[in-house]
């Protein structure tokens, strides 16, 4: 018998999965604790529009990605920083704060997650930091921190 798993069935699929199981295992089993239906033909269908509804998220998740690479990709961020007399920084440009410049001065507001900074800027100077939007989406920022 053909089932479309509800939920995933150690053993049997993942969600969404089409399986072909007993009768028994299906009639006694799946059905009563809800982990399955029939794959009838109305049930495949809506399969199918899940599937390309998903599908369709994913396309315009990436486009919107790509837009955004495509705004920010080689920008240049200004980060003001306060130093001690011998020129080293109070605490350190984190992630956060590129993101916070980003959008004061690009006016993109990008997740602080996304900036994929190894460890936290120390020193004055320029760095190039990755910003990773989408799988396989990237770009780069430039970074100068200055004390003005």
């Amino acid at each position: 018998m053909k089932v479309i798993l509800l939920e995933d069935v150690k053993g049997s699929g993942k969600k969404g999965a089409v399986v072909n199981v007993s009768d028994g295992y299906a009639a006694n089993f799946l059905f009563p604790k809800k982990l399955a239906k029939p794959a009838d033909a109305g049930a495949l269908g809506e399969l199918k529009n899940k599937e390309a509804s998903r599908l369709h998220k994913i396309a315009e998740e990436r486009a919107a990605a790509e837009a955004l690479a495509g705004r920010i990709g080689g920008a240049t961020v200004k980060v003001v920083c306060r130093a001690g007399a011998d020129g080293k920084l109070f605490g350190a440009v984190t992630s956060k704060s590129i993101a916070d410049a980003l959008e004061a001065s690009a006016g993109v507001a990008v997740d602080k997650k996304k900036i994929q900074l190894a460890d936290a800027i120390k020193a004055f100077g320029s760095y190039t930091v990755p910003v990773k939007l989408y799988q396989g989406v990237e770009t780069s920022v430039n970074v100068i921190v200055t004390d003005q």
